[in-house]
């Protein structure tokens, strides 16, 4: 479940007024419902309008959409890790490759933006790109433990993952009930697909990278 903004005490806020930490905190409380919602892409004013601010007040404490994106989203990209630490402790493989598929395609589902976010390199958030590429190292490490068992197919690649989140993104037009519905039984199909026994040749991977799929997005 995404972390309430009011809770978090980063340092970004340590000496504002009480005025000032009441807007930044309803703009990323906006922020995130509206990047739930309708994905990385809504406008600028509209968080503003959303939140109860002007874009002066929005600019002054998030000066770009990367900012306040990856401000938004610090917290699921830490569940996240902590997800994919999870499945690197775990002794069983396969366990470990479908549990990380299953939960990343189940947090795509209740929180659109999250998955963009992951996805999209972010080159001046310095602490936010470490993490996301601890997390990308990860993800690989659980892939390549999997093909060592033999029980991932031999010739699956990280760009796989992309077209499976790719993929899972088109079950979010529905919501609630359907969409995670939807979510589970296509993740299912695609796990028995990567499964090592009785593969049969594929096409070659596309070149899809996690850190090449979103241009960074720009502030407006």
């Amino acid at each position: 479940m995404p972390a309430d903004p009011s809770r978090m005490a980063p340092p970004a806020e340590a000496g504002l007024r009480a005025d000032a930490l009441h807007n930044r905190r309803r703009i990323l409380a906006a922020a995130r419902e509206a990047f739930g919602t309708r994905g990385l892409e809504v406008p600028m004013a509209a968080i503003a309008r959303r939140a109860g601010v002007g874009m002066a007040t929005l600019y002054r404490r998030f000066p770009s959409r990367e900012a306040l994106v990856t401000e938004v989203f610090a917290d699921e990209l830490a569940t996240c890790a902590a997800m994919v630490d999870q499945a690197l402790a775990d002794p069983d493989p396969w366990r470990a490759f479908r549990t990380v598929v299953e939960k990343v395609c189940a947090m795509q589902v209740t929180d659109r933006g999250f998955t963009a976010a992951f996805l999209t390199a972010f080159p001046q958030a310095v602490e936010y790109e470490e993490a996301r590429a601890c997390a990308e190292r990860g993800l690989a490490e659980v892939v390549r433990r999997a093909k060592a068992a033999g029980s991932l197919r031999a010739d699956f690649d990280l760009a796989d993952l992309v077209l499976l989140m790719k993929a899972n993104h088109g079950v979010t037009a529905d919501t609630g009930d359907a969409a995670a519905a939807a979510s589970r039984r296509l993740v299912a199909y695609l796990l028995r697909s990567f499964r090592a026994e009785n593969a049969e040749p594929l096409p070659p991977a596309p070149p899809l990278g996690l850190d090449h799929v979103h241009s960074a997005p720009s502030a407006r």
